[in-house]
């Protein structure tokens, strides 16, 4: 639009109708796996190694590789190019939200909701009931995040007047304002520096400035005129 010296509106409704700019071609992350260290982890599986041995020939971390392994069918099952399938699938965003497309887990998630149970008693309970299951399985971060980002379209809003905390908003046990200004007026004067001229109100035309904040978001603004005090709302 800026090339053409045209809006930006009319530019995005002549690309919509023509089904918009393409995306950019998938790379694979320079931390991921590559097929051929795939390929190097069934050799090293094929040959009994333990997975230290094979993150130390990889020069990977052995998390790295135990958790390759765990997820693609254990030592026995594992093939490389179905794991690299596996992966290249898995990295395609956005992803589905597990409550999305699993009825019976909405289901039990809504029910436990409404009976004042915390999500993560709610993730551990899951977690017993269905050991076997891993379909059944969800972390209570996912259902915080379900019931605050209402765009997905999982649980309904109505269900956090259910959680025990009723914030508006989800946010980290550890997350502070500090450091972040909120509501601070930028390059203030502090009131001890005014002059001695407004102190004394010897001198008409010096204003002081307050703000009132009532319920239901109600403000007022105040001004006062130091010598006649005069008052504007």
């Amino acid at each position: 639009s800026r090339a053409l010296e045209r809006e930006v509106g009319s530019v995005h409704r002549m690309l919509a109708k023509r089904g918009g700019i393409a995306p950019p071609p998938r790379k694979r992350s320079p931390r991921a796996l590559t097929p051929e260290e795939r390929e190097a982890i069934s050799r090293g599986l094929s040959a009994n190694w333990s997975s230290n041995r094979i993150a130390a020939s990889l020069n990977r971390a052995p998390s790295t590789i135990s958790r390759e392994i765990e997820r693609n069918g254990g030592p026995i099952k594992y093939r490389a190019q179905q794991a690299d399938a596996n992966a290249w699938k898995s990295a395609l965003r956005p992803k589905a939200c597990a409550l999305s497309n699993r009825a019976r887990l909405r289901m039990l998630v809504a029910s436990k909701l409404k009976q004042q149970w915390a999500p993560a008693q709610i993730s551990g309970w899951l977690k017993r009931q269905f050991p076997v299951n891993k379909l059944m399985h969800l972390s209570h971060e996912t259902i915080y995040r379900s019931l605050y980002v209402q765009a997905r379209g999982v649980l309904k809003k109505e269900l956090m007047e259910h959680l025990r905390t009723h914030r508006v908003m989800r946010r980290a046990k550890k997350a502070t304002g500090s450091g972040q200004n909120r509501g601070a007026i930028i390059d203030a004067v502090s009131i001890s520096e005014r002059p001695a001229e407004v102190e004394d109100r010897a001198v008409p035309g010096h204003w002081e400035g307050d703000l009132i904040s009532g319920s239901n978001n109600s403000h007022i603004a105040t001004l006062v005129e130091r010598q006649s005090r005069f008052v504007m709302l």
